[in-house]
């Protein structure tokens, strides 16, 4: 993982120091979304908790996190736990509860030593025009999380009205994504990029309505060595959705290369309410 960049949003957000049983942090206000932070910056937090540990071996290969409740302003604390560890593999729990509202968060991780040996990528990324030839999204006028990210979108760009569509539209959307500021692209910020799609509820409706996502796994196909020559990006992110029903849906979400190497993939479910 690359050193944390000390006056970037991004390294400020996530910081933790240690006390007597864990690690304590707190909320920031350059990454808050709806009614608490945005479940990306949430994510990357709790997967520092088990980079800052001793015991810590390999990189990331997989990080669930379940949002129990809104992380409230102010601090917070994590509960680390190496539930299991062998050769290869270690296995992490964390707890992110809050004094005055108790738990908000539990997440597992997987963090594992990647062998040399046989690499195959039948998934090839989607042709979209040059990062350099498209216009970036004016998030001026959006939640704070999203003005610390440059969206260039190549399709499905979020076109927002009060009336929704008369029929549903597209779940599809392809944009490049970096830091803004930009940032060297590590496991924290491939892991809180795994979760910057907007909701696709917002796109298919044409409207904002309530929104959170309620469990999110994401899965990282690469090692620190294969993020380092990333530099700073941008990625290509290519966000979808399978179902809207009864107020739940999924999305998933895949992060490239420039160079066509699929980095990540993730998977959520989450709620929606007609206002």
């Amino acid at each position: 993982m690359s050193a944390p960049i000390a006056n970037h949003p991004f390294d400020r957000a996530t910081h933790l120091e240690r006390t007597g049983g864990g690690l304590r942090g707190s909320t920031s206000d350059d990454y808050f979304a709806f009614i608490g932070p945005f479940g990306g910056i949430t994510t990357a937090t709790l997967l520092r908790s088990v980079f800052e540990d001793l015991e810590r071996s390999g990189d990331p290969l997989a990080i669930t996190v379940n949002f129990c409740a809104p992380v409230a302003s102010g601090s917070f604390d994590i509960a680390l736990t190496l539930s299991r560890a062998n050769r290869s593999t270690q296995h992490w729990s964390m707890v992110l509860s809050q004094q005055e509202t108790g738990v908000a968060a539990t997440a597992t991780a997987i963090f594992a030593v990647r062998r040399s040996g046989f690499s195959h990528q039948p998934a090839r990324p989607p042709e979209v025009p040059p990062y350099e030839t498209l216009t970036a999204l004016d998030t001026s006028k959006y939640s704070s999380w999203l003005q610390r990210y440059e969206f260039r979108f190549a399709e499905g760009a979020p076109i927002y009205r009060r009336s929704e569509h008369a029929e549903p539209a597209s779940a599809l959307s392809k944009f490049w994504l970096r830091d803004e500021p930009a940032r060297p692209i590590d496991f924290l910020s491939l892991a809180a990029m795994s979760d910057a799609f907007l909701g696709r509820i917002f796109h298919v409706r044409g409207k904002v309505l309530p929104f959170g996502t309620v469990s999110m796994t994401t899965y990282f196909h690469v090692d620190a060595a294969d993020l380092a020559r990333l530099g700073d990006g941008p990625i290509l992110a290519v966000a979808d959705a399978n179902v809207f029903n009864k107020s739940f849906s999924d999305q998933k979400g895949e992060l490239w290369s420039r160079e066509g190497q699929l980095l990540a993939t993730c998977h959520q479910i989450a709620y929606f309410r007609d206002p």
